[in-house]
């Protein structure tokens, strides 16, 4: 008997611990005079699960209306590439979900158990961006995740939209890109055609002196060249 008794009181105290760590995590900003908690907690599965079930419906998944929620709650907006980022890290399927196996995988990846957490990760996942390779990575994933899963290939209209989050600001051949997309005859955009594109916007130049005619670029990227030409000459 005094042994259970000992076992009860430690297993309230650690109760007790880990309630009062959950707190802190999400008191921590007014706390700490509007500054996001660093990673000086130890990351706690339970805190994890309990804040996926914050957002997850019945079926266990965050869906729409919880995805919603949690972007309001992290202060991001669900177009935000960070976003996207963020379910490259939790290695999401589907565009609008995390399970939760992907959400304790990817947070537990993170050492993320709350929201002040994950904020103090916005840095780095940015960073990613940066990064060479991570960004090839993270534009590779971008394409299956957003595609419908019923196709092989991205609808323009969404290929388009994630076109301009991962390359509207940093490849300046972008806005003509996209006005060849909206005038073109393609109705989608297949894989081989999506990595082209960024391999396109990182080896050729603007005025697309280097462009090689007889390399093998798929037929989009050559049309396209050929109406820019057509453009500029006019």
């Amino acid at each position: 008997m005094p042994v259970k008794k000992k076992r009860k009181a430690a297993a309230g105290a650690a109760a007790a611990q880990d309630e009062a760590g959950l707190k802190k995590c999400k008191l921590g900003r007014s706390q700490a005079s509007g500054k996001v908690i660093s990673g000086e907690e130890h990351f706690s599965s339970k805190k994890c699960l309990a804040w996926f079930y914050e957002y997850a419906g019945p079926d266990e998944v965050v869906g729409p209306e919880g995805m919603e929620k949690f972007c309001e709650d992290i202060g991001v907006q669900p177009e935000n590439i960070i976003m996207l980022v963020l379910a490259w890290k939790l290695e999401a399927e589907s565009m609008g979900f995390f399970t939760k196996e992907e959400w304790l995988k990817g947070m537990t990846s993170l050492q993320c158990d709350c929201t002040e957490k994950l904020q103090s990760k916005f840095d780095f996942l940015r960073s990613q961006l940066n990064d060479i390779s991570s960004f090839k990575n993270i534009y590779r994933y971008a394409f299956d995740f957003a595609r419908d899963k019923d196709q092989r290939s991205l609808d323009i209209d969404t290929a388009k939209s994630m076109l301009a989050l991962l390359l509207g600001r940093t490849w300046p051949l972008f806005s003509v890109f996209y006005q060849y997309l909206e005038q073109s005859k393609y109705r989608v955009m297949n894989k081989d055609q999506w990595y082209n594109v960024l391999e396109f916007s990182r080896t050729v130049h603007a005025d697309l002196s280097n462009y090689d005619e007889d390399g093998a670029w798929p037929v989009l990227l050559d049309e396209f060249v050929e109406w820019q030409k057509v453009r500029q000459a006019s």
